[in-house]
């Protein structure tokens, strides 16, 4: 959908990485395993959820907590070393990612890559898609606050300002499946979509639920935006996104 002056209401998807584009979710669980195992520690599928989309900074800290005797520095370089061997190994592709991309691509909607993934990883992605889909990557070691802060979508969004001063959080739509980077999506003020995986994620009408990303297009993105422009208000139901516009008297 365009606006009245044909201006393009959507300009801009901001895409979480792991677990929105990539299914790398167990490769992080196998590298904390290992490594608190080394340390003489345990550690549990419980423990785990818990770094689900959290910054790296912040579970390292945990890491550390049960018994990782390193700097963070070092446990962060050690599970980001590991994913990468993984990943060069084989790809994970998450259902209807590269597709949704490519269409994207196509139709001129500009996308960013909002990891809390740090930039070597997130190159080896980027690396393995057939075309240059993004116009820039920001990385978990390239903001200070890592989500569920909003300050990664809030640079994004800058970023994509600077080739277009016209552009505003109101043209960007975020995808995003762990509840840390919803949460750091809708306190940026952009459109959010929750594409839920590894862990439920509690209902909140600020943002629309996907179950998958297949078969999803950029006319779905598109009815999305121009609903948030004609209705700010309107939230979203318990399923697929369904949109309750409130009524005024």
């Amino acid at each position: 959908m365009h606006s009245s002056a044909s201006q393009p209401l959507l300009k801009a998807a901001l895409w979480d990485m792991d677990g929105t584009i990539v299914d790398t979710e167990p490769y992080w669980i196998e590298a904390e395993h290992a490594l608190v195992e080394a340390h003489g520690g345990q550690w549990s599928h419980e423990k785990a959820m818990q770094l689900v989309g959290q910054s790296l900074v912040f579970s390292a800290g945990i890491l550390q907590d049960a018994g990782v005797t390193l700097e963070r520095r070092e446990i962060i370089d050690i599970l980001t070393a590991h994913v990468i061997s993984q990943v060069r190994m084989s790809v994970p592709w998450r259902p209807g990612a590269r597709e949704l991309l490519d269409e994207l691509h196509t139709a001129g909607v500009r996308c960013a890559l909002v990891t809390m993934s740090e930039a070597p990883l997130a190159r080896e992605i980027v690396a393995s898609l057939p075309k240059p889909y993004f116009d820039f990557l920001v990385t978990g070691d390239t903001v200070t606050q890592g989500k569920p802060h909003p300050e990664a979508y809030l640079k994004a969004v800058e970023l994509l300002q600077e080739h277009d001063p016209e552009l505003g959080l109101h043209h960007c739509i975020a995808l995003e499946d762990s509840e840390p980077g919803v949460a750091a999506a809708v306190a940026s003020g952009v459109l959010t979509v929750a594409i839920p995986h590894i862990m439920p994620l509690p209902h909140d009408p600020r943002h629309a639920v996907w179950d998958t990303l297949a078969g999803r297009t950029v006319s779905d993105l598109e009815e999305l935006v121009a609903l948030r422009h004609e209705f700010p208000d309107a939230t979203f139901g318990l399923e697929h996104g369904t949109a309750k516009v409130p009524v005024h008297d």
